[in-house]
Order: C-alpha cells, then structure tokens, then sequence
C-alpha cells in the first residue's frame, strides 16, 4: 500500500515539473514572437540625413570676417515679377539671371555690376541653381551679389504657376551659403562677435527663417526662439544697404 502511494506521488511529481518546463518555454517563445526579433531577420535600414552641400565654395572661406545676416521680413506674400521673361520649358536654368534682376524692382540696381568667377571684387557670382521647395518642380535659381560696400545680397527665385516669384531677399557681409537637403542655410559674423548661423526652409509660400543660432567662443550655442521658431530680430523687415542691395 505504502509502496504504491510512493509511485503515484513520484508520477505526479513528474508531472508537473514537466507542465512548469512547457510552460517556460511557451512564455520564451511568446516573448520572441511579441518582439519580432527573430534569429536571421534584417534590421530595418536607417535613412541618411542630407549632408551640407557648399553653394559657390571658392567665396565659402574667402573672407575672415563677416557680420550679422538680415532677412527680408514676412509681410505681403512674394508677388511674381511683372516684367519678367518668359519661362522656357527647363525652368529658369535657360535665362539669363541679369534679366531676371532687371525686372526685380528690388535687385534691378544690381544689374550694373559685371559676372565674376572668383571672389576679390564686386560682382554678380554664377548662379546656382538647387531644389528648395521640394515640389518637384524646376530647380530654385540662386543669385549673390557681392556689393562695394563689402556686403553680399543673396536672392531666391521660383518658379510658380509659370512666373518668376522672388522667395528670398538675404543680405551679408560675403556670406557663405550652404543648402541642406531643401534647407538653405547661411553663415556668418554677428554683430556682437558670434558665429551666427540661419536656416531658411519653404513654408509653401517664401523661405522663411526656421532657426537662427549664434555661437559664442567656449560657449555652447543659443536659438533665438527655439528650434523652429525665429528670432524677430532674424527677420526685422526688408533690409537695406548703402549699395542698393534689397
């Protein structure tokens, strides 16, 4: 008697240590499936962000010294160029940027400096043309003036519903501009002795400034306003200078 009620306890015994083993492994295995890492599956890939690209690179490291950027401020929406040319089927890679500016009332002054190739004198520098809108469409046409007051005003044209729209007024002392991805950025000198550093992005109508940061020498940098909020000072209304520049 007392033998047999030995081997029904050890059959039990067994037992339920074999339903705590499966059990163990069914919860390992529901853990695996749960997760979705799988032995042999391929990590998901990671995207590239774009890397700075340098627009006009022989004007990028020219000067030492350079001040504060102004932007044109928001105001009205860009209106298309009256007396533009006609857009030919390529964009505005097919025209000639001085007409462009001649029929810009704000840069039409600027049509009297000569086409330079390599900085050291006053000049309009080679177009540049690169996609800012995202759109799909032509390429924006870029344009840099470099003005006898040592300062630079940097241009945006688009093209919308077939006319040439302004998008951009910037004006430096010979910026070093620089597109990331859409972004069009610029660097340069504050007045206060800070690097200062903008970025422009298309808000579906104008490059507007999205962030505008100043770097102190041994000091971390500071936004004005925020990531994705600009300073009032980056924008304070249409700029001027004693060129002529917008």
């Amino acid at each position: 008697m007392i033998q047999t009620f030995r081997m029904v306890r050890a059959v039990a015994v067994a037992g339920i240590a074999a339903l705590g083993v499966a059990a163990v492994v069914f919860a390992l295995s529901g853990c695996g499936e749960r997760s979705g890492l799988v032995e042999g599956d391929r990590a998901s890939p990671v995207a590239l962000q774009p890397g700075p690209q340098k627009l006009w690179p022989a004007w990028y490291e020219s000067e030492s010294r350079r001040e504060g950027v102004r932007a044109s401020g928001r105001g009205e929406p860009p209106v298309p160029l009256a007396d533009a040319p006609k857009v030919p089927a390529d964009g505005l890679r097919g025209l000639d940027p001085a007409a462009v500016l001649k029929a810009d009332p704000r840069a039409r002054s600027l049509i009297r400096l000569p086409l330079i190739h390599s900085p050291g004198r006053p000049g309009i520098r080679p177009p540049v043309f690169h996609d800012l809108t995202g759109d799909g469409g032509p390429p924006e046409m870029i344009v840099a003036a470099d003005l006898e007051s040592r300062r630079t005003a940097v241009i945006v044209y688009s093209v919308r519903d077939g006319r040439i729209v302004p998008i951009l007024y910037t004006v430096g002392s010979r910026l070093a501009v620089e597109a990331v991805g859409t972004d069009l950025v610029t660097r340069g000198a504050a007045d206060d002795g800070a690097e200062q550093v903008v970025r422009y992005r298309w808000d579906g109508v104008r490059l507007t400034p999205v962030r505008d940061e100043k770097t102190y020498k041994n000091a971390s940098p500071r936004t004005s306003g925020g990531a994705g909020a600009p300073d009032s000072r980056s924008a304070p209304g249409p700029a001027k200078t004693a060129g002529g520049a917008p």
